[in-house]
């Protein structure tokens, strides 16, 4: 994610002068989509983003910006929570606040943290692999 900012800083924001917001809009899609589908990555196995995503035969959903979510306000009683954090030097991992120690074989990794309401626990994980199991109480 670092490397895709300083990329992007260096050869679009750097580069091309912009007068408004629609000329940024256009231009970073256009530029997203050359990356998307022109760059390689040896962590997806040397495949660009969008051959990666299509070898995954999944959909990506996003919600509804327009409708929040029915009860919005109420407390989740089900569902998944999946969030993406650089793991530093510190070896802690923040979500909302919250800071939970992760093994060492994380530092400077992405792991994925996924909080299951339900069953009120938070799994740890890095290239699949199940790295630590914590109890989740809201």
């Amino acid at each position: 994610m670092e490397r895709f900012n300083d990329f992007f800083q260096q050869s679009f924001l750097g580069k091309v002068e912009m007068f408004s917001v629609d000329e940024l809009t256009n231009g970073s899609l256009a530029f997203e989509n050359r990356h998307n589908t022109t760059w390689r990555y040896s962590k997806i196995g040397g495949k660009t983003p969008v051959k990666a995503l299509a070898s995954m035969k999944r959909t990506l959903r996003f919600p509804d910006p327009e409708a929040p979510p029915p009860d919005w306000r109420k407390e989740p009683e089900k569902g998944r929570y999946h969030f993406v954090r650089l793991i530093r030097s510190d070896l802690r991992l923040n979500i909302f606040g919250e800071s939970f120690s992760v093994p060492p074989e994380l530092e400077f990794e992405y792991a994925v943290a996924t909080i299951d309401v339900k069953e009120q626990k938070l799994t740890i994980s890095h290239d699949g692999k199940l790295m630590k199991q914590i109890e989740y109480m809201r």
